[in-house]
């Protein structure tokens, strides 16, 4: 380990609302990176694992949202985990590198030995202090987190060649089409300050190359208009392909579980995922109960405090329900997440299901889907404010706001 006097920052990627489209109808009412996945906000899990380095000095959140969005969240967090905790909003697109660069001057201001960049849009087990371990050995510029995957699903995402013995980063190709490795990049890093200065010189050969253009034909002027500007630096593309196979950049690799939070549907998995977790790190937060005081728990479950459920209700295996919610005698609640101010009444079923703040799901009413997370129907999604009447089926099917349903449905998608 590190000496105790240096200090480390970490550094948040939360996107913006023109990143989040993929995750309507949710993303209308609330900031992706605030959606509740096993009852905390998404971008809490990587926060609070960020609590677990040693020697933290910052947590910055960088992304396109207003401030105001991220105001009351990030109070009450820093209160919380007792870590500062500061929201900056990028002015325009800079890339992945380009937005850290960006903010270089606040984020150097504690004088860190490393900076940790993760995405908040992954979900995972997030091993920082053994990553900060495994780096300090390593004694390169940047250390990666990497899992093994199906050869199938490999090639959407960066995949990598690390060296079996030194860990080494060898080569590094993002979104190949053709297979390369089943070794992939989590989205997770850790870095020394050093990052800043391979940043700033993708930006100054960038202009080099644009002044060359300037002073050539005119074709070559045509192609300076479309190349990205000066100060737009991918880290994949730009940094980790380049610095690949030079003992700059070195892998870690998790054996625990890893996924990417693109769609509702992964939404409704990481819930699931996380609150397994919660065995390990947060058992106080899994409700439980035996269906005579309080309803039967079966498996991973999260119940808000202020959420009010039946006792001949039976909740579980992976539910979250959130504050103000209501439960029903007899309803049986499988695989979903249960918004704030939802009112499931009573026998009325919930399967695979995402159900919207302040819906309702009316008597012996049925919602549910066949729980194929990649599958664009393959979880039932009722937007804010939907009600379900009495004896309505809804399967496979999306939702959005203020509708009412009086008749079922199944596979649609009701505008």
């Amino acid at each position: 380990m590190g000496s105790s006097d240096e200090r480390v920052v970490a550094v948040i990627m939360v996107g913006g609302p023109t990143k989040g489209t993929r995750f309507r109808p949710l993303s209308l009412n609330i900031p992706k990176p605030l959606f509740p996945l096993a009852g905390q906000p998404m971008v809490h899990h990587p926060i609070s694992a960020c609590k677990k380095i040693p020697n933290l000095a910052q947590i910055y959140l960088v992304g396109f949202y207003e401030e105001r969005e991220f105001a009351l969240y990030v109070s009450s967090i820093s209160n919380e985990l007792k870590v500062p905790v500061r929201y900056l909003r990028e002015d325009k697109p800079h890339g992945s590198a380009g937005g850290l660069y960006n903010f270089r001057d606040l984020i150097m201001e504690d004088n860190p030995s490393h900076i940790f960049l993760l995405n908040c849009d992954v979900c995972c087990s997030f091993p920082l202090p053994e990553m900060l371990e495994a780096h300090r050995t390593y004694g390169g510029m940047g250390t990666i987190l990497v899992i093994k995957v199906s050869a199938e699903s490999a090639s959407q995402f960066g995949e990598l060649v690390a060296d079996p013995d030194t860990n080494e980063l060898l080569h590094y190709t993002e979104k190949p089409e053709t297979f390369v490795s089943d070794r992939i990049n989590c989205g997770v890093y850790v870095f020394t300050p050093e990052i800043f200065t391979a940043i700033q010189d993708v930006s100054s050969q960038r202009k080099d190359r644009a002044n060359l253009r300037r002073v050539s034909s005119f074709e070559a002027l045509q192609s300076a208009t479309r190349s990205l500007p000066t100060d737009f630096v991918r880290l994949d593309q730009d940094i980790l392909s380049p610095l690949a196979g030079k003992k700059q950049l070195y892998t870690y690799e998790t054996m625990d579980f890893w996924e990417q939070i693109k769609t509702p549907g992964m939404s409704l998995k990481c819930s699931g995922l996380y609150l397994a977790q919660f065995r390990f790190t947060s058992p106080n937060l899994l409700a439980g109960g035996d269906g005579v005081r309080s309803a039967t728990i079966v498996g991973d479950v999260y119940i808000h405090p202020s959420a009010k459920v039946h006792p001949t209700a039976k909740i579980g295996p992976n539910v979250s329900i959130s504050a103000n919610a209501r439960i029903g005698p007899g309803a049986r609640l499988i695989c979903c997440i249960i918004l704030d101010d939802v009112e499931v009444m009573e026998n009325a079923v919930v399967i695979h299901s995402i159900v919207g703040w302040k819906s309702s799901i009316g008597r012996w009413s049925r919602v549910q889907a066949g729980g194929d997370y990649n599958a664009k129907l393959g979880v039932t999604i009722l937007g804010e404010a939907v009600a379900v009447e009495d004896e309505v089926v809804v399967v496979n099917s999306i939702v959005l706001p203020n509708k009412t349903l009086n008749v079922s449905v199944q596979e649609e998608i009701i505008l």
